[in-house]
């Protein structure tokens, strides 16, 4: 019997989409053979064609035409790797018109345009595939639309950014300042040259909507999500949260409960003993708790040429088995659902913090500094301050108990108009897991 064939257009043809050819070339045979269905290039589009991308391919393949790739009638599945937010998504709404399935690692794309998109993928019917969006090689995505679709998912903390994660890895065992490993990023290729969206939060955020969207069925819209990066972060506030027993990670945080969904990038103390603590250098991490299966830790490569190009090939595969099937299946993601779920505003959740305050050595400051948090109804752990020169200003650490949002936003906006105090007052939340 003769083996069906599966025509892929490949639009992008940078760093993964020659991942992606490497891939097919190496592998192609095996996965015809697990299939039942052989994966053909048909088209690749990009804007250079000259370039050296390092795998051999033929010249009649290549097109600077993207358009024209979409609607060729050999093509039966698009692979997006463009990204960004402009011609990807007029390309990909073409794909979808047209009832072709979809492909793509566009996190940007799908956390802030992620209604229409779906609403266009479930108008035709077709389906939309996006593994390599989140967590690179890491199966995030099928664990939570397959092995998890029992569960109601109660919580997920994400190590989603391998640039921040090496940075602050770097920071902590090498007592290096943030700008000077942010350079070293840079230079080793870890960071871009514009970092703003990796260390701003903003690359986290968009991974963080996406696995609520896809965790609670609907288009989480991005203005949900509150975001803080690690810029400027302090190589002392990495030293007193090790002394602490915590480690600094940048978060993607996202909760469910009676009171609604939330979802937060924010630098973290995890506890040294939490298995998100150990993840170092640039790989990423997800915990996601369900309410039936309990924790569950997913691990591994969050970026790069091979890991992503190996989520891609696995949705390419899932498409393979539809078409073979003959099934359509139904989006992940249903843009036309109600939303039924509030969404929580940042104000509202309630965390311990560390708080680093710059405090003039005199009798009674740190006193007024607990009347005030005591004012706003935060009561405090644990204070720390080391030996200094009266008259100067010392830092003080505050650990405190757990305290809405809102509240601490009121007392820190206070203290930091005290006349004994020197600097901002540095704010980082602490989570305990549950």
């Amino acid at each position: 019997m003769k083996t069906r064939e599966l025509g892929i257009g490949l639009l992008g043809f940078g760093t993964v989409g020659a991942g992606v050819v490497e891939g097919l070339q190496r592998n192609g045979a095996l996965m015809a053979e697990r299939l039942g269905v052989k994966l053909v290039l048909h088209k690749i589009a990009d804007l250079d064609l000259d370039r050296d991308r390092g795998v051999p391919v033929e010249r009649a393949l290549l097109t600077r035409d993207a358009e024209a790739v979409v609607r060729d009638p050999s093509v039966d599945v698009i692979v997006e790797l463009i990204g960004g937010c402009g011609i990807a998504k007029k390309l990909m709404l073409q794909a979808l018109a047209l009832g072709k399935p979809v492909v793509t690692a566009n996190k940007a794309l799908l956390a802030e345009h992620g209604a229409e998109i779906f609403q266009a993928a479930a108008t035709k019917n077709t389906s939309l595939h996006f593994e390599a969006s989140v967590g690179g090689g890491i199966p995030i995505i099928k664990a939570l639309r397959e092995g998890l679709v029992a569960n109601n998912i109660r919580s997920m903390y994400g190590i989603l950014n391998g640039t921040c994660n090496y940075i602050l890895t770097r920071m902590e065992q090498e007592k290096l300042a943030f700008d000077v490993v942010l350079k070293a990023a840079q230079a080793a290729g870890y960071a871009e040259a514009e970092p703003s969206l990796d260390i701003d939060g903003h690359d986290t955020a968009h991974k963080a909507i996406i696995l609520a969207s896809l965790a609670y069925g609907f288009p989480v819209p991005q203005n949900a999500a509150y975001v803080e990066g690690i810029r400027g972060l302090a190589m002392d506030d990495i030293a007193n949260a090790l002394a602490m027993g915590y480690r600094i990670k940048l978060l993607g945080i996202v909760k469910h409960s009676t009171e609604g969904i939330s979802v937060r990038v924010q630098p973290t103390l995890v506890p040294l003993a939490h298995m998100l603590a150990s993840v170092s250098g640039v790989f990423n991490a997800i915990q996601v708790d369900g309410d039936i299966v309990g924790q569950t830790l997913y691990y591994g490569r969050g970026a790069g040429r091979a890991a992503t190009a190996s989520a891609v090939l696995g949705d390419l595969a899932d498409v393979a088995r539809d078409v073979a099937a003959g099934v359509r299946p139904k989006p992940a993601i249903q843009a036309d659902t109600a939303q039924s779920t509030r969404l929580r505003p940042i104000g509202e959740i309630t965390t311990r913090c560390y708080l680093r305050l710059a405090l003039l050595d005199k009798p009674g400051m740190l006193a007024r500094i607990a009347q005030v948090l005591g004012d706003h109804g935060i009561s405090i752990a644990s204070v720390m301050q080391k030996e200094s020169s009266a008259g100067k200003h010392v830092p003080v650490i505050i650990v405190t108990h757990q305290a809405p949002e809102q509240q601490f936003q009121h007392a820190l906006k206070l203290i930091d108009q005290l006349d004994f105090v020197g600097a901002p007052t540095v704010r980082l939340r602490i989570e305990d897991f549950e």
